[in-house]
């Protein structure tokens, strides 16, 4: 049985993965991505269940992107879910912007949001790890970057004992079968068949499958 509860609010927070060219004229509106995909497979299997699925991912933001937005994309919302994936673009700023962050910047910033939501709403959290598939060789001095970041989420998964969807290892599996390219063409924005990656190991965190 899963552990959303009845009339859940669910909501997806993070950057243009979770976006997914989401129409944001339309507060309703899911986007193309994973979160339409646990959306629609969640509400097919719990119908019951009257749950509720929000997107407020924004294509290209960074934590402190989603700091300056929080109090209306996240808290006045008033989610009893919050779903959490942003980190990418904070590594990636750094190699096409010389623009970066530290592990430990992100980890504080990241923190201070989950801690604003825990006292505003005592939210259930679950926490989307980063990860980048190198489709090119700039690509692969990301992980220097990255995995630092990496290791903050999950850190920040056992300080606040949210669930936890490890996707950097989920996608370095699948695509050792493949290719990187099939699961994220570019390296980061996933593929039909990367969203439905996400998707699923979503819905097992929540033990909707």
């Amino acid at each position: 049985m899963t552990l959303i509860e009845q009339n859940a609010v669910v909501l997806f927070q993070g950057d243009s993965i979770t976006d997914a060219n989401r129409n944001r004229n339309d507060g309703e509106n899911l986007g193309s991505g994973y979160a339409n995909l646990v959306t629609s497979l969640f509400t097919s299997k719990y119908p019951g269940k009257q749950a509720t699925f929000l997107n407020r991912g924004i294509s290209g933001d960074r934590v402190v992107d989603l700091e300056r937005r929080w109090e209306e994309d996240c808290l006045a919302l008033k989610p009893t879910w919050l779903s959490i994936y942003v980190g990418v673009n904070d590594t990636w700023r750094r190699y096409d912007n010389n623009n970066p962050m530290s592990a430990g910047e992100y980890y504080a910033t990241y923190q201070r949001l989950i801690k604003r939501a825990k006292e505003r709403l005592n939210a259930n959290l679950i926490l989307v790890e980063p990860f980048v598939l190198p489709v090119n060789e700039s690509q692969k001095q990301w992980r220097e970057d990255l995995d630092p970041k990496i290791q903050a989420v999950r850190e920040l998964a056992g300080e606040f004992k949210a669930l936890y969807v490890p996707l950097d290892g989920l996608f370095a599996q699948a695509a050792a079968q493949t290719g990187p390219a099939y699961w994220a063409p570019d390296g980061v924005h996933p593929s039909p068949a990367g969203a439905a990656l996400i998707a699923n190991a979503w819905l097992q965190a929540v033990k909707a499958q």
